[in-house]
């Protein structure tokens, strides 16, 4: 009896009429080491393989080394353990995060928000479960439908709907697309909370921002909230720090292939694993996953129109340039690396945020198989990784509270690219508004009735 209690206990509880994750992370710990020598390293390798503990930086064993970042996810019951091998060890640590179960608790919403609450006013502050951006997604398509469409992407492995939102301006003319995906990596929610800020931001502004209204008349915004939504929704109901898909491999024994390393770029050459158990599971092959196959379709269906690609993830601030998988850098990598640092100059500008910039091969850790990657190869001139707040302090379980800090300043270097794309492509600059255009604009700002709550 008490056995059985003690399961139910250790696995965790749901809260009727609460969103509330499983109880899993009671007393976990995060850690932070800087390994310092050789010798150090082999332990700590050993040590997280062996114990097979969360490698939240970098992502696997084979990548610690001696005087770089190493950030880990300790379960309770191991937590003394680890701290006495390293004090053995003589590697010294810190916490992070002295209890994970309390942050991911926080930023839990503590009650689902019905149908009304999400259409009346929806909060852009805080983390939403899938549910509640499908309803947002219809409902910005409803109040700003001359400016805002819904369209069919695909279907996940689970067999859920993916929808991907364009933002277009009514013109005559052949417009360009600019294309930005979030939340293909579950438990990096502050990315798919970007992409809902972007949403309203723009939809909010376009008329009084003359950066917003300048790319809108020659560009196409399309954006998909979650590409991930399996592992999303498994992240909010199961296991917060799910990173992968949810197909099964090995006839069920193990779930899951990380979407950013199943695409066709050097596909399963570096930085992967092809043990299904892995967090960088490349999959069975390039576009393997009916959610990178999804993407992929459409991108290269629409690749003589796209611009510029840009995916969204979280963390340690980057904004990372083509290639991950080889040292031969793109044609275009001085100009990349141009437009990344003027958008890594206008995000530190809001509140002094700091981001690197460059390949990354060069300053985070060599990958194949990467959206980003793939495509600028395939032909997309500009193609950027954005990986948000924060360092580590917080790594996955980013506060509530920072989403609107976060969101603001990636939202400075985010439009400070498509600027400079726009203004690449179509030098001559916004078009003058017609007495008709004028007056059609300003239906749509009247028809703009999402507020911020």
């Amino acid at each position: 009896m008490w056995l059985f209690l003690g399961i139910i206990f250790s696995v965790g509880t749901l809260i009727p009429g609460k969103l509330s994750l499983k109880l899993q992370y009671d007393g976990d710990q995060v850690l932070h080491i800087v390994p310092e020598t050789f010798q150090q390293v082999q332990h700590l390798q050993h040590l997280c393989s062996t114990l097979l503990l969360d490698l939240w930086k970098p992502l696997q064993p084979e990548d610690i080394w001696a005087g770089e970042d190493l950030h880990i996810r300790v379960p309770a019951p191991l937590v003394q353990e680890v701290k006495d091998s390293l004090a053995q060890h003589m590697i010294s640590y810190r916490v992070l995060i002295p209890d994970v179960h309390k942050l991911v608790d926080q930023s839990m919403p503590r009650e689902r928000s019905n149908h009304r609450q999400v259409s009346e006013s929806y909060v852009y502050t805080q983390y939403h479960p899938m549910e509640e951006i499908y309803q947002w997604m219809s409902q910005i398509q409803k109040n700003n439908s001359e400016l805002v469409t819904q369209h069919y992407l695909g279907k996940t492995t689970e067999n859920r709907t993916m929808y991907y939102l364009q933002i277009s301006q009514p013109s005559d003319k052949t417009k360009k697309i600019i294309w930005m995906d979030c939340g293909i990596h579950a438990r990096e929610w502050i990315s798919p909370a970007f992409c809902q800020w972007f949403v309203k931001e723009i939809l909010q502004n376009y008329k009084s921002d003359p950066k917003i209204n300048r790319f809108l008349q020659n560009l196409d915004l399309y954006i998909l909230p979650v590409l991930n939504i399996d592992g999303y929704i498994y992240s909010w109901e199961k296991d917060r720090f799910w990173r992968k898909n949810r197909a099964p491999y090995m006839n069920g024994t193990c779930y899951g292939t990380d979407l950013n390393r199943n695409f066709n770029s050097s596909w399963g050459s570096v930085g992967v694993s092809y043990n299904c158990d892995s967090e960088i599971f490349c999959g069975s092959g390039p576009e393997s996953e009916p959610e990178t196959r999804a993407v992929a379709q459409f991108i290269k269906r629409k690749k003589n129109d796209i611009l510029c690609y840009l995916t969204i993830h979280s963390y340690g601030q980057y904004i990372l340039t083509p290639y991950g998988s080889t040292t031969k850098p793109p044609s275009n990598s001085e100009e990349l690396m141009h437009v990344a640092e003027k958008a890594a100059a206008a995000l530190m500008e809001k509140y002094g945020t700091s981001y690197k910039v460059g390949p990354t091969s060069l300053i985070l850790y060599n990958n194949s198989g990467s959206s980003r990657d793939w495509a600028h190869m395939i032909g997309i001139p500009f193609s950027y990784t954005f990986e948000l707040r924060d360092n580590g302090t917080y790594g996955f379980v980013l506060p509530p509270e920072q989403i609107q800090p976060t969101c603001e300043e990636t939202m400075l270097a985010v439009t400070t690219i498509i600027d400079y794309v726009g203004q690449k492509y179509f030098p001559g600059g916004a078009v003058m508004l017609t007495s008709s255009s004028l007056g059609l604009s300003l239906c749509l700002t009247v028809a703009f009735k999402w507020t911020v709550s």
